[in-house]
């Protein structure tokens, strides 16, 4: 099987960070899954970050209704990444406490 020149030079451009070009079929194939899952994981991380801060924002206004969703959104993104294997267990753990922990003091100020 003969690759063309596209191919070549997509797999060039994909294979930048790695550090020897891959040489079996399997190889190759290896290295654009593990770009899709990279891909992936990092749109996951955005996502659960983008919910903290969108958490800790709501903790800071005061309201009490927009607090509690945006608790509730931003627990249940980060159950969803470790359900996916994005984030181990403790990680998640840790930031769902240091989040219900500034929920409560916000709640309590």
């Amino acid at each position: 099987m003969q690759e063309s020149k596209q191919d070549v030079q997509n797999l060039v451009a994909l294979y930048q960070e790695v550090k020897s070009l891959p040489n079996t079929k399997s190889a190759k194939k290896h290295v654009r899954a593990d770009e899709r899952k990279r891909r992936r994981n990092v749109s996951i991380k955005s996502s659960v970050k983008t919910a903290i801060k969108q958490a800790e924002q709501a903790f800071r206004s005061g309201d009490s209704e927009r607090a509690k969703a945006a608790l509730r959104e931003a627990l249940r993104k980060l159950d969803k990444a470790h359900q996916k294997g994005v984030l181990k267990e403790n990680t998640t753990n840790r930031k769902k406490s240091r989040l219900a922990k500034k929920f409560n003091q916000a709640m309590a100020a």
